[in-house]
């Protein structure tokens, strides 16, 4: 499997997610990328699953996945 990307951290703060992806820090609204994130709770936010590949990542508890290329391509990169 091929490695698209490299994800070294994911945080938030109350209405951003904040990613290093790369080695470059990206920010993004929330309210731009998902509802459900925008609604979910510390835990939920803080249990995530990278793909092996660095392609998407997955909220179990909250159902969501999003794609890091266009979460990138969001945020203007």
């Amino acid at each position: 499997m091929i490695a698209t990307h490299t994800i070294q951290d994911i945080t938030f703060d109350q209405n951003s997610i904040q990613l290093s992806i790369d080695g470059k820090l990206f920010k993004i609204s929330l309210d731009k990328i998902s509802s459900k994130l925008q609604s979910a709770n510390e835990l939920q936010r803080s249990l995530y699953k990278i793909s092996p590949s660095g392609y998407g990542i997955h909220w179990p508890l909250i159902d969501e996945d999003l794609s890091v290329d266009s979460l990138m391509k969001i945020a203007g990169q």
